[in-house]
């Protein structure tokens, strides 16, 4: 059920009072002009959670890709969480995920014809990617992880909920998990709760609707973990899910915020699953890197290894995994799916803003306000980006 991976230390709570009275204060001073919020003529997308923890973002992110990448210049602007880097980094199909961070990395291995950048101040990194010294007539900036960095001001602000952990049943850090409190919500253009079970009832989203209880401007969404086919790792076949036949005992190695809904999904493909938990962008350790060759020996056959696309980036250049391991390890990559119906709503928003707002779109009505009002020179008409039939 939403909600069920709640856990609240109670003990906590007044220490949450105290960090809510910060988190208000920083708030107030971006609402009342103290601290500036910056928007830009290029329009910017951003996508973003008010939790610790992942609620699947980058997913997402790879979504809006997919839909505008044969259609406008996209670029990609993360804070490159854990790389090693500093400043502004502009990744290559030479970046490692030291210089990057692992999701960067993922993305730019996954589409290379993007331009991936990462910079902790998201003004500084806006401003490079739009110079057209950096890189080259950029139509959109998807910006990855930054509903909370409110120096920039986004053309639409996604704000991700995860299902299991619904902000109305949360508290904030360091008794729960909210980073900042659920009315922070308004900022928000659309809302998507996310990993929601495919099972779930006509009745479950409209008790989630209520719940949300948003603004007639704010669109709710709601998306679902869509799996593809198991690809190795090191060497080997893909296989589907469906080739498992409930008779492979599974060893689920991640290093990701939140990996109970890969658990759940991937139950009816196992024999078993066995679930080998690390910290969220973990970086295994020699130790580790024995801890999962002693768990994979230790299980019954016939047995597999399977990790994330993020944590593939942080494994495939480890030493010392055994052989065993390397022949029977695979990826399994993750897209998400609009549920409801729902997706061509929200791909069309998406579109539409970004063709309304796009630069070529801006820097054409701005001459043609200074042309003679009777003009009417065909030569003369308005140059937008043309969205091409996908």
């Amino acid at each position: 059920m939403e909600g069920d991976f709640i856990k609240i230390n109670k003990w906590l709570l007044p220490f949450s009072w105290i960090y809510g009275l910060v988190v208000w204060f920083r708030n107030q001073l971006f609402d009342i002009g103290i601290l500036k919020s910056k928007d830009y003529k290029i329009p910017v997308i951003a996508v973003g959670n008010i939790t610790v923890g992942g609620a699947g973002k980058t997913p997402h992110v790879e979504y809006l890709i997919r839909l505008l990448k044969d259609k406008v210049k996209v670029a990609v602007l993360s804070r490159g969480y854990k790389r090693k880097s500093k400043g502004f980094v502009l990744a290559d199909m030479n970046s490692t995920v030291e210089e990057i961070g692992d999701e960067p990395y993922q993305m730019k291995k996954k589409f290379p014809d993007i331009d991936i950048a990462v910079d902790k101040n998201r003004q500084e990194g806006i401003e490079l990617l739009t110079n057209n010294t950096t890189a080259k007539d950029i139509d959109v900036i998807i910006l990855d992880d930054a509903y909370q960095h409110r120096y920039v001001k986004p053309g639409i602000n996604i704000l991700l909920v995860d299902y299991h952990r619904l902000l109305l049943y949360d508290k904030l850090l360091p008794a729960g998990r909210l980073r900042e409190p659920k009315e922070s919500t308004v900022r928000a253009d659309m809302v998507i709760i996310t990993k929601c079970p495919t099972e779930l009832k006509p009745m479950d989203y409209r008790v989630i609707t209520r719940a949300m209880n948003l603004y007639p401007y704010q669109t709710l969404l709601f998306s679902t973990l869509k799996y593809g086919k198991l690809i190795p790792v090191y060497s080997g076949d893909e296989q589907t899910l469906d080739s498992l036949n409930k008779e492979v005992n599974v060893l689920l190695l991640t290093g990701i915020a939140s990996p109970k809904q890969m658990v759940i999904d991937l139950k009816p493909y196992a024999k078993e699953i066995v679930p080998l938990t690390f910290r969220d962008h973990h970086q295994f350790s020699h130790k580790d890197i024995v801890k999962i060759n002693e768990k994979y020996s230790s299980m019954p056959s016939p047995k597999i290894i399977v990790t994330t696309e993020k944590d593939m980036t942080r494994l495939i250049n480890k030493d010392g995994f055994s052989e065993e391991v390397k022949q029977n390890m695979f990826m399994l990559p993750i897209e998400i799916e609009i549920q409801l119906g729902q997706e061509e709503i929200f791909n069309q928003k998406i579109i539409s803003y970004v063709q309304k707002n796009s630069r070529n779109s801006i820097l054409a009505k701005t001459k043609d306000d200074h042309k003679p009002k009777n003009s009417n020179n065909s030569g003369n008409r308005t140059r937008t980006i043309s969205f091409r039939n996908n």
